[in-house]
């Protein structure tokens, strides 16, 4: 008899959004990408904002609603050499119906100057790899080289005044795993955690263990 090989899931992964619109708040990313989504086009994304407010996870789903093949360049792995491995990934035509290559390169304030100049040439008409989306996200812009920010459609991501959006959603959460009663204080969790809701997440977890 085979084992039951299926192990629970973390709320994180458990309640990880898969499209645009079922992100907590973010309603202008999820306008602009929606709008995207109809007429995608090439090029370059920079998605710019505070950790755990859904950059990488909103990524992941405009991938799959464009049936794109993803390409994931590890954090801190974004060097001219790991670049010219996906670009060369990218020449080929894509692997999903979508028609699109997605490439996704976490915190991309970290990379290199040798990374940012190896992109130059790749991100405008001189050298672009044929349809091909890059996604950067980014804490912040400080390190990044100006001519490199001038070929990105830059993407703020706030995490400013979510906090009651934050608190309704981990209370739908509370109760559909189970939890009795009104639960934690979920606005002050949400507060606490700076409104990374990442951190919300993991937070609640525990309290449901606690139970």
């Amino acid at each position: 008899m085979q084992a039951d090989l299926a192990f629970p899931q973390s709320l994180v992964e458990k309640y990880r959004p898969l499209r645009i619109a079922d992100f907590v708040g973010l309603e202008r990313p999820k306008k602009v990408l929606a709008a995207f989504c109809k007429r995608p086009v090439s090029g370059a994304w920079l998605f710019v904002g505070p950790s755990g407010v859904g950059k990488s996870t909103m990524a992941l789903a405009l991938a799959i609603e464009l049936r794109a093949e993803l390409h994931k360049i590890p954090s801190q792995k974004c060097n001219a050499q790991s670049i010219d491995d996906t670009v060369r990934q990218c020449w080929y035509a894509p692997m999903t119906p979508g028609g699109f290559h997605i490439v996704l390169a976490d915190e991309a304030d970290q990379m290199t100057d040798a990374a940012q100049l190896s992109l130059l040439s790749k991100l405008d008409s001189t050298d672009p790899a044929p349809n091909t989306v890059w996604i950067f996200t980014a804490n912040d812009t400080e390190r990044l080289e100006r001519r490199f920010l001038s070929r990105c459609k830059v993407l703020e991501f706030s995490s400013y005044g979510l906090a009651g959006e934050i608190a309704a959603y981990l209370d739908r959460v509370w109760h559909t795993e189970g939890g009795n009663g009104n639960g934690p204080d979920f606005e002050r969790l949400a507060k606490d955690s700076r409104n990374n809701v990442r951190d919300c997440l993991m937070r609640l977890e525990v309290e449901l263990m606690a139970l």
